[in-house]
């Protein structure tokens, strides 16, 4: 029997990122550590969902064609070091702040997971969902549900949503909404999400609960990718928390 042959737009490379460690703080787990359980989390939970292939691996020297995925001890380090949202050869960048993290009281490799499913499917954060013609929410897989974890390796790692999350119709009856199964409906939040909506033109937050709003304030929050979505110079207005599901 002939085996069957894949078309060449079928087939779809695995994207390159390197991993590099620049904080002086503990990752959590060494970094071998920590790259393999993330490629094993994006394995077998991301990538059945979203169908875009990766390869992390760690190295001192990136290849200039590859991603960046890169651990800083805070934003004021990767700023100081000169690491913007783009490589000077184009490629897109992601960044962990391993003590901002920590100080938060967010395990690293939640951070790390959550940073990682967002870049891969909004490389540099300008992509929006249309809910309707003068509503868009950002596109970001893990802040809807952000406080959500689940564990690969004995590490914590995000929750995040599906496509469907992003889909303004009914679906049908038993449709994932993220991957833990806590939300039931398009642009819904668990009370530790949160979004980023754009309404007319101007560009809001909204929270779970007023407690995720409280604990999001006093969060350390430059650097996180979802903060380029906001107009720059310009502290955007919180919505109004509704009670969550």
């Amino acid at each position: 029997m002939r085996k069957a042959r894949i078309p060449h737009a079928m087939r779809i490379h695995p994207v390159r990122i390197a991993c590099v460690n620049k904080a002086k703080t503990s990752l959590g787990a060494p970094l071998s550590v920590l790259t393999a359980a993330l490629q094993k989390c994006y394995d077998q939970h991301f990538l059945p969902v979203w169908g875009y292939p990766v390869k992390l691996y760690n190295t001192s020297k990136p290849k200039p064609s590859d991603w960046l995925f890169i651990y800083f001890d805070d934003a004021d380090e990767a700023g100081a070091e000169g690491y913007h949202d783009i490589t000077h050869r184009g490629q897109p960048i992601s960044k962990v702040f391993v003590k901002t993290s920590l100080d938060d009281n967010v395990p690293v490799s939640v951070t790390a997971s959550h940073e990682l499913f967002e870049m891969v499917i909004d490389p540099i954060a300008n992509l929006w969902a249309e809910k309707t013609s003068h509503t868009q929410y950002g596109y970001e897989m893990c802040d809807p549900v952000e406080e959500d974890t689940f564990m690969v390796d004995g590490l914590p790692m995000s929750n995040f949503v599906h496509p469907s999350w992003f889909e303004p119709f009914k679906h049908p009856r038993g449709t994932m909404f993220d991957h833990l199964g806590r939300l039931t409906k398009p642009f819904s939040l668990t009370k530790g999400g949160y979004v980023i909506i754009r309404q007319n033109g101007r560009v809001v937050e909204r929270f779970g609960s007023l407690a995720k709003k409280k604990r999001f304030a006093r969060e350390d929050r430059k650097g996180h990718r979802s903060e380029f979505r906001k107009p720059q110079g310009i502290h955007i207005r919180a919505r109004k928390t509704k009670k969550a599901r």
